[in-house]
């Protein structure tokens, strides 16, 4: 009768269970994704020129035969064309730049409470911003005021464009916490749309016990 003995390496690796490799933790895509964001984000505001804007106002006055209302009503009408062609046609004279780039460049707002009007420019240099603003609001107020005989309304330059002191577009440190925030956002839905794993452990197979003594009795 022989016995095999099993050398303890062998014992020792049948009695160590098996280690499954380490992921990392779930919260970690949120992780990644608001870092990447936030290098993204600072990234392009750091690159991008800054902008400067520039505000001149104008503002519509009714004549002794109108009122108050036909004013407000007509700078609501006045701040529409603001930018259309022939506002613009006359504006590009002595602002020194084309149409194209007024109408890329400029916009107009205007308040349902006063008759005055907005004209904004943007550019990468503060004093051509502040030019193509003037330009845009004396071109307006000279078209409409040709027609004040018949209207009974003119316009009257409010407040001249100046040259900005500091740029309006967005600091790096803004447009990297605006990253960080659509990177975090975006590594939680990879969160909730990653694969969930199941709760089942690996089946075994049963082996079932020997025979007691007694039931190999009964037998014989």
């Amino acid at each position: 009768m022989t016995s095999k003995t099993e050398s303890p390496a062998t014992s020792a690796t049948a009695a160590t269970p098996h280690r499954r490799p380490r992921t990392l933790p779930p919260w970690s895509l949120l992780a990644i994704g608001a870092a990447a964001g936030a290098l993204a984000g600072g990234v392009y505001g750091t690159l991008m020129p800054p902008a400067y804007s520039a505000t001149a106002y104008v503002v519509a006055v009714p004549t002794a035969k109108s009122d108050p209302q036909a004013a407000l009503g007509f700078a609501q009408a006045y701040g529409r064309v603001a930018t259309q062609l022939a506002v613009l046609g006359d504006a590009q004279v002595w602002a020194g730049v084309p149409v194209r780039t007024l109408r890329e460049s400029v916009q107009s707002a205007t308040s349902p409470d006063a008759p005055m009007i907005a004209v904004t420019a943007t550019s990468a240099r503060p004093d051509l911003a502040a030019d193509m603003a003037n330009a845009v609001s004396r071109s307006l107020t000279r078209h409409a005021n040709n027609t004040k005989n018949s209207t009974h309304v003119q316009l009257l330059r409010f407040s001249r464009a100046v040259k900005p002191t500091e740029p309006s577009s967005a600091s790096p440190a803004l447009t990297g916490l605006v990253g960080a925030s659509a990177g975090g956002l975006l590594g939680g839905l990879a969160l909730l749309a990653r694969p969930r794993p199941t709760a089942q452990g690996p089946r075994t197979a049963s082996v079932p016990g020997p025979a007691t003594a007694i039931d190999a009795q009964g037998q014989l």
